[in-house]
């Protein structure tokens, strides 16, 4: 091949999407804000430029990475855009991403906001997933780079922010779960049980959570809260456990304190027989 892609960003994640860009032939320019930072891509045969104009100028398709849309806007100048296909593979609220897309264009960019919902070691796998929102012209020109990255490309739609949305909410998961595992953790080891013991179990347990996710957004999207089976009063009888756990284990499970609130919310108004997944009602409030 003989096309060329600019990276913005050599962080972990940039670092390695350069990488995949490498090893799929693609003549790939890199910049960073710490130079130092693309030698080893130098190594492995990018060409790396001490201004980010100049990088932005040697490929007709820049991907930026550093973290936040303000980190993008104040290390590129805008009139450096003019004629160019730009790609954020970065993290951001919708809001930022909707000024961010505005900024791009006044620039005289095409614009495509996207998110990679992997690690940086599973770049270029085939289940790898990057969805996109803004200029669909942008994705059909440039979906074969992009599917370098990760296999399992989507368009989410024209807005530029559907990206953002979507990272923001997929993501609200992701603290939660591992809050979990570490209060798990600890418990394991107030008895002197290795973290190690529950991986198995742990990993049976989000397969579980996994075949109910459908039946959750059945009933949310169409307000029927009557097909899980796990009542919010089921939950809501628990809460004298945690705190007899807490007791017993010395485990801090302070940061269960908001969802309490909610069933105890939920219960006071009437919704105690109702499928746990009715906590959205109160939630989106």
């Amino acid at each position: 091949m003989n096309k060329s892609v600019t990276v913005l960003g050599t962080g972990s994640m940039g670092s390695a999407l350069a990488t995949a860009l490498l090893a799929a032939g693609y003549r790939t320019h890199v910049w960073n804000r710490t130079a130092s930072r693309t030698a080893p891509l130098v190594a492995a045969g990018a060409i790396a430029h001490t201004a980010s104009a100049e990088a932005v100028a040697a490929s007709a398709l820049t991907i930026a990475v550093p973290v936040g849309f303000d980190a993008i806007r104040e290390s590129l100048p805008a009139d450096a855009l003019a004629g160019r296909d730009l790609v954020t593979l970065n993290s951001g609220t919708p809001a930022q991403a909707r000024e961010f897309a505005r900024w791009a264009h006044c620039g005289g960019a095409r614009y495509l906001g996207g998110a990679i919902k992997n690690v940086p070691a599973a770049v270029g796998d085939p289940d790898t997933l990057l969805y996109f929102g803004g200029d669909r012209q942008v994705f059909d020109d440039h979906a074969d780079t992009l599917r370098v990255l990760g296999g399992d490309l989507e368009f989410l739609g024209p807005a530029p922010d559907l990206a953002a949305l979507y990272e923001s909410a997929v993501g609200a998961t992701l603290l939660p779960a591992l809050f979990g595992f570490l209060e798990g953790a600890a418990m394991l080891a107030a008895r002197g049980l290795p973290a190690h013991t529950m991986v198995g179990h742990s990993v049976k347990w989000l397969r579980m959570i996994e075949s109910i996710l459908p039946v959750l957004a059945e009933e949310i999207d169409s307000a029927d809260y009557t097909r899980l089976g796990s009542s919010i009063a089921l939950f809501h009888t628990a809460l004298d456990d945690d705190a007899q756990l807490a007791a017993e284990t010395g485990v801090d499970l302070s940061w269960h304190a908001p969802m309490h609130d909610l069933l105890r919310r939920a219960v006071a108004a009437g919704r105690g027989d109702q499928s746990v997944t009715a906590l959205f009602e109160l939630i989106r409030a």
